[in-house]
């Protein structure tokens, strides 16, 4: 990705990168899928279990399989199915559903990205290099 040019306070010629979009799908249902809930269907897909995802995303396997039950319950027919137990414990496989919201997905980021690289560009030319500290609780403004 080409890099941002702007001329610092000090007059010194600085490089930025573009800003990046984060897309998040918002249903009429409520649901909500944004790139965490994708990457955890992507490593469901690579690694073929909800346990085996999680670690692979250092996120507990309590948490990964809230999202699987969250994606599930927005979609018409569940994305994610799993199987239990076995000798080498569960396993769980995306669905047709699941490899084409995966699909559909991706295609809306790409699009978007193409769409608003001009813009933002531009943004980047006129970002700071680093954002100023938070201020605390107490401001002159109170």
């Amino acid at each position: 990705m080409p890099k941002c040019l702007s001329v610092s306070d000090e007059g010194f010629l600085v490089t930025y990168g573009n800003p990046t979009l984060s897309i998040r799908i918002v249903f009429a249902n409520g649901g909500i899928l944004g790139p965490t809930k994708i990457a955890l269907l992507e490593a469901i897909e690579t690694k073929d279990s909800i346990s085996a995802a999680a670690r692979s995303l250092e996120i507990s396997y309590r948490t990964a399989l809230q999202w699987v039950e969250s994606i599930n319950g927005m979609l018409r027919s569940p994305a994610v199915v799993t199987e239990r137990g076995g000798r080498k414990g569960g396993a769980a496989a995306l669905t047709p559903i699941g490899a084409r919201v995966l699909e559909l997905y991706r295609t809306i980021e790409s699009r978007a990205e193409r769409a608003t690289h001009s813009e933002r560009y531009a943004l980047g030319t006129i970002a700071r290099a680093r954002p100023l500290p938070i201020r605390s609780k107490k401001s002159s403004f109170d």
